[in-house]
């Protein structure tokens, strides 16, 4: 569990980059690590992921090289170098572009299979003379992993470049107040082309919808990012993982201390705390927390002293309330008053 939420966030930090294998453009998310990857593949409708450690790497390379015997370390670099350019939109992939000018490791070729939920990119090159093969199995990503590699990143961008435009909006309208108080002072354009409208910012949403809509050419401008978008793709995904980063450092330190974290506190007494023991039947001591009766209902359950008696203070009264009521109540010499 560990190590899948160290991969994640390790995957989070990776661009989102257009791929085209095969005929079929796919954004391509690629982690790869010493002797680790973690894969993820999106047409827009469906989003397929794979994950593979060392161990995996070993036994499938076992699987599609059967003469392959070397540790994992010797050929993972070979398939680095091959299967990044492809996976990172570095450049093209597939039999369609054969005819570019097109620099591939030699005799490296990946092609791209759709099966009934599951994708798969068959890799084939050479390594050290021999044919070395590849397949990459992805299969249906699950939810949580798609909402925190692409919804929740998209969503914070949308957020962030709706404040931009927001802080754009009131800027503009603080610049025409300013060029309106020029104009009053007698300031005069000294080229009449430089002159603009007054900014009216509900005027100028509805015509950038109207004009901008249109001119969107889906799938093609549905597949990647512009530089700008992927800076802001990156810094949105950094916080995101400092902020994790923070909130894990902060609850490893709360367990090294022996706070209890707060999902963990529980009213139930701690092991050192002996809880009282339950009053019988018929005694007149009070329980933790209780109060000892006073006032009226003290007066009427107590017995009416057959003498007089000085008058005793509230803190007397509690005190004799304390004691049981089979023992007789002791007279006291001097009260307050004499």
């Amino acid at each position: 569990m560990e190590r899948e939420a160290r991969d994640r966030s390790d995957l989070l930090a990776c661009l989102w980059t257009p791929v085209y294998i095969s005929g079929s453009r796919l954004l391509a998310k690629t982690w790869f690590g010493d002797t680790a990857y973690h894969i993820l593949l999106t047409d827009l409708h469906s989003v397929w992921e794979e994950s593979m450690d060392s161990l995996d790497i070993q036994d499938r390379a076992q699987e599609l090289n059967r003469r392959l015997r070397a540790p994992v370390q010797a050929f993972f670099s070979h398939l680095c170098k091959v299967a990044l350019p492809c996976l990172s939109g570095e450049q093209g992939a597939g039999e369609e572009e054969e005819g570019e000018d097109i620099k591939r490791p030699k005799g490296a070729h990946i092609s791209l299979t759709r099966q009934a939920v599951d994708i798969s990119m068959k890799l084939k090159s050479e390594l050290a003379g021999l044919p070395f093969y590849w397949e990459f199995r992805c299969t249906p990503a699950p939810l949580a992993l798609v909402c925190s590699q692409l919804v929740r990143p998209l969503l914070l961008m949308s957020r962030l470049l709706q404040r931009q435009v927001g802080q754009l909006g009131e800027l503009l309208l603080r610049k025409d107040m300013e060029i309106q108080d020029y104009r009053e002072n007698g300031a005069v354009l000294s080229r009449e082309r430089l002159q603009t409208q007054a900014f009216e910012e509900q005027s100028y949403r509805e015509n950038f919808f109207t004009q901008a809509l249109p001119q969107l050419r889906l799938p093609q401008d549905g597949f990647g990012f512009d530089p700008d978008l992927q800076q802001l793709y990156a810094a949105v995904t950094t916080h995101g993982n400092a902020n994790a980063r923070k909130r894990k450092l902060s609850e490893q330190s709360a367990q090294d201390r022996g706070d209890p974290s707060p999902q963990s506190q529980d009213p139930a007494p701690s092991p050192g705390f002996t809880p009282p023991p339950e009053r019988e039947a018929g005694s007149c001591e009070p329980s933790l927390g209780e109060h000892p009766p006073t006032g009226l209902g003290a007066q009427a359950g107590a017995t009416e002293p057959t003498g007089p008696t000085a008058p005793q203070t509230g803190s007397d009264v509690s005190a004799s309330s304390d004691r049981p009521a089979s023992r007789p109540r002791k007279k006291k010499a001097v009260g307050l008053f004499r």
